[in-house]
């Protein structure tokens, strides 16, 4: 398991509440946009990160991490294991705090360079599961 309890705690709890998603898009049948509103509901800020850059849960959303104009304190990633590990980086280049790897969403490599960069990082793992657990 890649991120213990006490990480995913730290994360949803203490390492911000401006949440980048990345592959959120309007598409209601799609994991991220339930997630993105479970997430909301806890009290994150969600910021849509999609080609398509749609609007979506009200929040404005941008084509790239690159492109978000603030600061973003944790990256939720919904695209395939083999594209994550560029999003993982991208995200320690964008400075957030932690990176947040969705259900089934597994690069160890990713994982390795993310922590060494000095942010939190968990994998393969819900924060929609795990943020109503955290009572």
């Amino acid at each position: 398991m890649y991120g213990d309890a006490a990480t995913v705690r730290k994360i949803l709890t203490e390492s911000g509440d401006t949440w980048a998603v990345v592959g959120l898009s309007n598409n209601q049948a799609r994991a991220a946009y339930g997630v993105a509103a479970v997430l909301q509901r806890f009290g994150k800020r969600v910021v849509p990160v999609h080609p398509k850059a749609e609007t979506v849960h009200g929040e404005q959303g941008y084509k790239s991490l690159a492109e978000i104009p603030f600061p973003v304190d944790v990256v939720d990633v919904f695209v395939n294991s083999d594209l994550a590990g560029a999003v993982a980086d991208e995200a320690v280049a964008a400075g957030a705090k932690a990176v947040w790897f969705q259900l089934g969403v597994i690069d160890t490599a990713a994982y390795e360079r993310t922590r060494a960069a000095g942010a939190d990082m968990v994998m393969d793992r819900c924060p929609a599961i795990e943020i109503p657990r955290l009572g």
